[in-house]
């Protein structure tokens, strides 16, 4: 009897016991759709926009637009004074054509040999001076390696190598073996050719080094220039140019060495720069003045811990309109209208937003949607967000950078670059498997991306950062001819009037990597723990300074 009444206790206690509580509640997913991905896309990278250029009635159409996006969306202002807008200072510098570089015997022209424009903001900016080989223009101390190391440049010209040196076979992982490092970066050789107090640097231009053609180099650098304002005592140059393989070996010639013999002896460690036997002299006229750019920055408030945030961003600037060509038809193309660069990445925040906001809960810490100005000019817009955060650095558990969607068609894997650099590369990988599919490392190493883009200027403050990448892994029968098409885009659409929206674009698996974003930005808002970078990586120390 007693076995029994306690039988029946048991099945009392069952039959009467709470359901399971619900599962927590996610980002909501199902208002990531294609369709409005698309109109976004299709919206920002219309000709009425101009191209999206800083401080031009185009690019106050582009912020206008994302804050009213953000605003019916029920997001919150994000920006610190309280609206949707941060405003950057910059300069804005235009390079007269005109522009000519000169040595004895011989010019070298603006466009079809150098590209230059100026870090100061004179109207008038005369460079003339001796010209010295640096080899990589590289001076790191912890890797024993200063390519200034006995040079005298201060008011010279210097001509720099673009990228790292090679890693040499006794040392395999020297600047990153086959990976580009920040040491091999433009914006890198520029920097410190001011801090060695050079008036001009020339940057030595091949396909294989930059890792796009001559073209992009000429879109990207001529026309209307940004920077931010310069600060008291910062070194900066007179001239910051480019100048293609066949000038600057003509250049080295006429002061008496061949280019291919110092590169050779530049790509070992013990190098010294060689002062050429030649001067050259340049005089750069522009129009320069001080403008403002906004940053666009919405906030989901944290519903317990609202001091702490993840950070989604996206670059809404591209190009504008270029000026005729000399030669040109009237009626040629010239709006960058920037489709997949950056309208996508817009697009996509925009969705994970909405799909944050439709919600039925909040999530723990705040979330910041933040579209960011002239990062074609050098970061300049996540540099100054990353300088002046709603928030201190070290309450930003993450940024999610998203520059560029697949328009391809679905992909099994996911590339995200600095996800092998903290505690978010797990994280990810876990969603991905929950959804069958593959974290894939960056597959372009060489070409540096993970110093490309603004979660760049995130991670030198220590914060944990990632940024969507290219797929490779194409599904269906054509998959082979998709990635042939993907691979094209480099050589052929990147910062062209080409990059538009295309009806035959694919944003099926563009739409599912937003899908796993929010579900990422999701979890890192409301897990009690923040996310760290792992033992010994470089912004790591930088999170514990």
């Amino acid at each position: 009897m007693r076995t029994l009444a306690c039988a029946s206790l048991l099945v009392f206690a069952i039959g009467c016991s709470e359901p399971p509580p619900p599962p927590p509640p996610t980002p909501a997913e199902d208002q990531i759709t294609t369709e409005s991905f698309v109109n976004h896309v299709k919206t920002l990278a219309s000709d009425e926009f101009e191209g999206r250029a800083p401080a031009t009635p185009g690019g106050q159409k582009t912020v206008d637009y994302l804050a009213s996006q953000l605003k019916a969306l029920g997001v919150e202002p994000g920006a610190p004074d309280g609206t949707y807008f941060q405003q950057v200072p910059i300069v804005e510098s235009s390079v007269e054509r005109n522009f000519v570089l000169s040595v004895p015997g011989n010019t070298y022209r603006y466009l079809t040999d150098v590209v230059a424009f100026s870090g100061v903001e004179k109207a008038r900016v005369q460079v003339q001076g001796d010209v010295v080989f640096v080899g990589y223009g590289i001076n790191a101390p912890e890797l024993k390696w200063n390519d200034y190391a006995g040079a005298n440049v201060r008011g010279k010209w210097v001509m720099i190598m673009v990228s790292d040196p090679p890693a040499p076979a006794d040392e395999p992982a020297l600047f990153g073996g086959n990976a580009l490092t920040y040491y091999g970066r433009w914006t890198y050789k520029f920097e410190e050719a001011a801090r060695q107090g050079a008036a001009g640097a020339l940057l030595i231009h091949t396909d294989e080094t930059a890792t796009y053609p001559w073209q992009v180099v000429q879109t990207s650098w001529s026309g209307t220039q940004y920077s931010l304002p310069p600060q008291a005592g910062e070194p900066a140059l007179g001239i910051k140019a480019w100048i293609t393989n066949n000038a600057a070996k003509d250049l080295a010639k006429r002061g008496g060495r061949d280019l291919d013999a110092m590169r050779t002896a530049a790509s070992k460690r013990g190098f010294k720069a060689v002062p050429l036997n030649i001067r050259a002299a340049a005089t750069l006229m522009q129009r320069a003045s001080r403008k403002t750019a906004a940053n666009v920055i919405g906030v989901i408030k944290g519903t317990t811990n609202a001091s702490e945030a993840v950070i989604y961003s996206a670059h809404w600037d591209h190009f504008g309109i270029r000026d005729l060509q000399p030669g040109e038809a009237n009626d040629v193309d010239r709006i960058f209208n920037g489709a997949y660069d950056n309208a996508s990445g817009c697009a996509g925040v925009l969705e994970i937003a909405k799909a944050l906001a439709k919600s039925p809960q909040k999530p723990a810490r705040s979330v910041y949607f933040a579209f960011v100005t002239a990062e074609e000019s050098g970061l300049l817009g996540s540099a100054f967000m990353a300088a002046n955060l709603p928030l201190p650095a070290d309450k930003i558990a993450a940024n999610i950078n998203i520059d560029g969607v697949n328009y391809l068609g679905p992909t099994t894997d996911m590339v995200q670059l600095g996800s092998e650099r903290s505690s978010i590369g797990p994280m990810i990988e876990s969603i991905l498997k929950e959804r069958k599919r593959t974290l894939t490392g960056d597959t372009h190493p060489e070409r540096g991306y993970f110093f490309r883009s603004d979660h760049f200027s995130f991670a030198k403050k220590g914060v944990p950062a990632i940024s969507l990448s290219e797929p490779k892994q194409f599904t269906g029968p054509k998959a082979a001819e998709l990635l042939k098409k993907q691979e094209a885009y480099n050589d052929k659409d990147y910062h062209q009037p080409a990059d538009q929206y295309d009806a035959s674009w694919d944003f099926s698996g563009g739409v599912d990597d937003m899908k796993v974003l929010a579900q990422l930005g999701w979890r890192i808002a409301n897990q009690p723990a923040m996310p760290t970078y792992n033992a010994g990586d470089q912004f790591g120390e930088v999170r514990k300074r």
